[in-house]
């Protein structure tokens, strides 16, 4: 299929429906996107964690747009179906200093380089995660005026890193403007359920999709329709920790370094390496919310990416 390509110099770094539309698409047509990675390029393959001596926190999570929907309105569904994905090879997982769900407990910066073929990323030795590509960020222009950031997930989409975005999936998003708008960016090679410590495999990578319209069907936030692959993992049994508070927050940081003592105490990872680790391969789940006063956050890790 000839697709038309959106390339990395059409990207921004906020949702605002006053940006001028890098093409303009009928429904129903197929457009590839050319994807960089979450530092706007900043990070390249050679990087060290020197980079974030400089670090432009306003190059942040571009994405590559918008797209004019002819004939889309507000009110109107604009159905999104991941067709293919053009991996780059290598991908970046960074602890940030102050974000990140243990921030408090991991001050300092690291950045870790990641290479992956197409099935398979080699983070540390001994530690193989399957490549599960899906974009971070896509969504659609808000109906407020001004610059909204791109940082949070908000009702028409945006930055929501629900790894089940896979090829085959389908994102349905709710119109809120005039031809829609649409764009999409922070594209991962790999993320657990949580993105606990704040980044994931973060990569660039080319994505294409179709863009379809549904007139008087916008749902009141986005939907997504995974297919079967979305959740295939490495053979072997599932090593699970528990969060128990009365408050989900402290849950989650409780399951959350529970693992990490784990997986540090059993494989010998430092710390810094083993939060990253859960933030790539770890799914971070609500077990339990109806036993008041306390309820149950769980981690779980896939034991098959131990070799």
């Amino acid at each position: 299929m000839n697709y038309r390509t959106l390339h990395t110099d059409r990207v921004h770094y906020g949702w605002d429906l006053a940006i001028e539309p890098a093409m303009r698409a009928e429904p129903g047509e197929s457009i590839r996107f050319q994807i960089i990675d979450a530092s706007g390029g900043q990070i390249t393959a050679e990087s060290d964690v020197s980079v974030f001596e400089g670090y432009d926190s306003g190059r942040v999570n571009p994405v590559t747009g918008p797209v004019h929907v002819e004939g889309a309105e507000p009110g109107d569904a604009l159905r999104v179906t991941i067709e293919s994905f053009e991996p780059s090879g290598w991908g970046w997982t960074a602890l940030i200093p102050g974000f990140g769900l243990l921030a408090d407990q991991f001050p300092d910066p690291l950045l870790h380089i990641s290479r992956y073929d197409s099935d398979f990323i080699d983070f540390v030795d001994g530690v193989r995660v399957p490549v599960r590509p899906f974009p971070g960020t896509l969504g659609v222009a808000p109906a407020a005026a001004g610059r909204h950031s791109v940082i949070p997930p908000r009702r028409v989409g945006g930055n929501m890193d629900v790894r089940d975005i896979v090829r085959g999936a389908v994102v349905t998003l709710p119109v809120e403007v005039p031809g829609a708008l649409f764009s999409i960016g922070d594209t991962h090679a790999a993320q657990g359920d949580g993105e606990v410590c704040g980044t994931a495999v973060e990569s660039p990578i080319g994505v294409s999709l179709r863009l379809d319209l549904i007139k008087d069907a916008a749902p009141p936030t986005p939907t997504i329709l995974a297919p079967p692959t979305a959740r295939l993992a490495p053979t072997g049994p599932t090593f699970i920790t528990t969060g128990i508070a009365d408050d989900l927050m402290t849950a989650a940081r409780d399951a959350t370094r529970h693992m990490i003592d784990h997986i540090t105490d059993e494989y010998g990872l430092p710390p810094e390496l083993a939060y990253c680790l859960c933030s790539i391969a770890a799914d971070l789940r609500i077990s339990e919310l109806v036993d008041a006063p306390n309820w149950v956050v769980t981690m779980h890790l896939p034991t098959g990416i131990f070799t």
